[in-house]
């Protein structure tokens, strides 16, 4: 772990220490693996660590989700995959996908879960039952929490986006904002809706972004980049899951983690281009 006090510091050194802004996500699904790794026990991690082998140097963090282990009863599996990132990287933040949220007990329970059974850095959660649920995850030290808030997925609008004139997604950057206390909030805000996602960057200033969405959802680099950057033309966690995880895994004799490197690299050469050609940020940005 990092001696830095709050997870927006870690961030800021992953960024300056990667100069990237890509997250890859660690969703392996074992009929989509070379064969190798489908016919092992062990698969799934080993797939993922080899992926993290190949892409270490070109990432600011990695965002294994919860669901793909756990439906084959592979938790060891994956907390074994986060030992291994921070043991070597140990620079390179684990952010959870796991989307937890309730109240009470249950929530310590699950922030323990997260927090402690698999030491991850992050986690994302659901911010829907208010800071009742949010406020166990917090009490972790130096820990981030990703609140979902403008997600990628087509049919999320149904909710995020309304009432029209004071959408949902806004409340929850607005709320995000003042419980920021330990410099610990993020928010998910997708690829796939860059006008919002300039929104949510007007509201919430520097907070840092997960931005999913960009790669098989079809989000659109340069307008993400354009809407989401902060000040220091930082500011985000890019994730690319499946264009990375499976640039290579068809069994048709190109080594995997080379096909998953390139994916990576390309991505990392994009967005640091566009990075590059920007003029200042869009959206005034000195909350």
């Amino acid at each position: 772990m990092s001696v830095a006090s709050t997870f927006h510091d870690r961030l800021q050194e992953a960024w300056s220490h990667s100069g990237s802004l890509i997250c890859v996500g660690l969703d392996p699904v074992r009929s989509r693996l070379p064969a190798a790794f489908r016919e092992s026990p062990s698969g799934l991690r080993d797939f993922c660590c080899a992926i993290a082998e190949a892409t270490a140097d070109l990432v600011c963090a990695f965002k294994p989700q919860v669901a793909h282990f756990a439906a084959e009863g592979a938790e060891d599996q994956l907390a074994s995959v986060i030992a291994f990132i921070q043991q070597r990287w140990p620079e390179v933040p684990v952010i959870l996908d796991a989307k937890r949220s309730d109240i009470g007990t249950t929530a310590e329970l699950y922030a323990k879960e997260v927090f402690e059974r698999y030491n991850a850095d992050a986690v994302t959660i659901n911010p829907y039952l208010g800071e009742e649920s949010i406020r166990p995850f917090l009490g972790y030290p130096g820990r981030g929490v990703a609140l979902l808030c403008r997600t990628s997925n087509a049919g999320s609008g149904w909710l995020q986006t309304h009432p029209p004139e004071a959408p949902l997604y806004l409340r929850v950057a607005a709320a995000a904002k003042a419980w920021n206390r330990e410099g610990n909030l993020m928010l998910v805000a997708g690829a796939t809706y860059p006008e919002e996602l300039a929104r949510i960057r007007e509201a919430v200033g520097p907070m840092p972004l997960l931005v999913p969405g960009v790669g098989a959802q079809g989000g659109d680099l340069a307008q993400a980049l354009e809407a989401g950057l902060d000040a220091d033309r930082q500011g985000l966690i890019i994730n690319a899951s499946r264009s990375v995880l499976y640039a290579g895994t068809d069994d048709d004799g190109a080594p995997f983690a080379d096909a998953s490197r390139n994916a990576a690299l390309a991505l990392w050469q994009a967005v640091n281009a566009i990075r590059d050609n920007l003029g200042s940020p869009a959206i005034a940005r000195s909350l």
